[in-house]
Formats: structure tokens, sequence, C-alpha cells
């Protein structure tokens, strides 16, 4: 499997068949803005589980 990243950075890695690169290049082509404040570092990103979980209990 070969990657190249937005920012340039790039590489590559064998693996024993296919699918199991198949399997691992389906886990890292997605975008991770739609998960922002649920895997977010506990203090750092605070504010955000705040408000994610003020918004789940409004609506």
């Amino acid at each position: 499997m070969i990657w190249v990243c937005a920012c340039g950075a790039g590489g590559s890695k064998r693996y024993p068949s296919a699918a199991e690169a198949s399997r691992y290049a389906v886990a890292f082509d997605r975008e991770d803005r739609a998960d922002l404040g649920r895997r977010a570092p506990l203090f750092g990103l605070l504010p955000l589980r705040l408000l994610r979980l003020l918004r789940r209990k409004v609506g």
C-alpha cells in the first residue's frame, strides 16, 4: 500500500494480502472532522466535549 497525505507526507507498507491492505486503506481514508470532540484529548478539547454534551441534552 502506498499513501500520500494532504500535507505532502507519505510512505508505503507491504501487507500479506490485498484484502488486508484494503482493510487498512479504508480505515485511513476517512475524514476525521465528523469525530471531532468525540475522540478528542480529555483536557485539550474539553470545551468541545462540553458543547457536544449540551447539544445532545438540548436537542
